[in-house]
């Protein structure tokens, strides 16, 4: 049996999840899947104060006051730099490590930093056309290639996102260069696409790599594939 903490990307919340934490636990796992502060269920502590710090913070909160150990730890998407700092904080709790379709920022680099200019700056905007500076509205199910199925619904269950989430820089102090056990999952079946040039970095760095074909929604595209793949993972 294995822990499961598996960590939703920006605008999504514990919902996403709910699939493949059925199929984990159905095969004897302990699984959990937070959401992040200020989205989701979450979102009525919204705030411009809400930035990577406070969702490092939940997640290492979480495995603490949970008392796991030998955790195998997702990160989907924005969520590369939340379960970064999270492992670096507590590495000797983290068993093994996953990028899903996941931002990989450098020590120092924030999530905008590793974007193209025009997505970043069109974020930038957004958030001051439509949110007061400070909340970014999610991107449409439609551009992540979502299953048809579920674009409505992923649609209606997003929630806006804080901007200081996407320019805070990362934090890293050492304690993740502990972790051996790194695999990176690159859904391959939609484009454009940021994430490539992260599996190319982690292909250069040794680590555990696979492509599923799907859309960024892994998750929900390819629920019992994505399991099988966690699960090798915690091997």
């Amino acid at each position: 049996m294995s822990n499961f903490v598996l960590v939703h990307g920006a605008w999504h919340g514990s919902w996403c999840w709910k699939r493949v934490r059925r199929i984990l636990q159905a095969r004897g796992h302990e699984v959990f899947t937070p959401t992040l502060t200020g989205v989701g269920e979450r979102a009525h502590l919204l705030s411009p104060q809400v930035n990577l710090e406070t969702h490092i913070a939940d997640v290492v909160n979480l495995i603490h006051w949970e008392e796991l150990s030998n955790v195998v730890l997702c990160g989907h998407s924005y969520a590369g730099c939340v379960v970064s700092g999270a492992a670096d904080r507590i590495a000797e709790q983290i068993k093994a490590l996953v990028y899903l379709d996941a931002f990989l920022p450098e020590k120092g680099q924030s999530l905008h930093d590793t974007l193209p200019a025009e997505m970043r700056d069109g974020q930038v905007a957004q958030a001051r056309e439509t949110g007061e500076g400070w909340r970014v509205p999610p991107i449409p199910a439609e551009v992540f290639h979502v299953n048809e199925r579920d674009r409505d619904w992923v649609n209606r269950q997003c929630t806006v996102q804080p901007l200081a989430t996407f320019q805070q820089k990362l934090d890293l102090r050492g304690g993740i260069e502990e972790i051996k056990n790194i695999t990176y999952l690159l859904a391959s079946g939609w484009a454009p696409s940021p994430f490539p040039q992260f599996y190319e970095k982690a292909k250069a760095r040794g680590w555990k790599t696979r492509e599923l074909a799907c859309g960024h929604d892994a998750m929900l595209d390819l629920p019992e594939e994505l399991s099988r793949e966690l699960m090798k993972a915690a091997e």
